[in-house]
């Protein structure tokens, strides 16, 4: 008995599994074709959510960056904090989720 990946989750179950305990996909009447196929679909929705979630996080950063230099707020200002934090955010986010979608393609 050894512990494999499920095709659907991509969490750890036993090799002799009949039905995934974490998302209850069964698994007893898939050939490893249909395993390989379930894992790909995974993995391309995976980055797909990162994909999108960088679209947002660059929004964000553009949206910030943007009030901060034609929207000319003062520099003591809630709204100078609020553009400031949205773009700090915004690009921390965006290279966070860059850094896993690179690490889910090595995967």
């Amino acid at each position: 008995m050894a512990l494999i990946n499920c095709p659907s989750c991509s969490k750890r179950i036993s090799s002799k599994a009949v039905v995934c305990q974490h998302c209850q996909c069964v698994l007893a009447d898939m050939s490893e074709e249909q395993r390989l196929s379930m894992q790909k679909i995974s993995k391309i929705e995976q980055s797909q959510k990162l994909m999108n979630q960088s679209m947002i996080a660059m929004l964000l950063f553009c949206g910030g960056f943007g009030f901060m230099f034609w929207g000319e707020p003062e520099p003591t200002s809630w709204q100078y904090s609020l553009a400031t934090g949205s773009a700090v955010i915004g690009f921390a986010w965006y290279i966070l989720n860059r850094a896993r979608i690179i690490w889910l393609k090595r995967k």
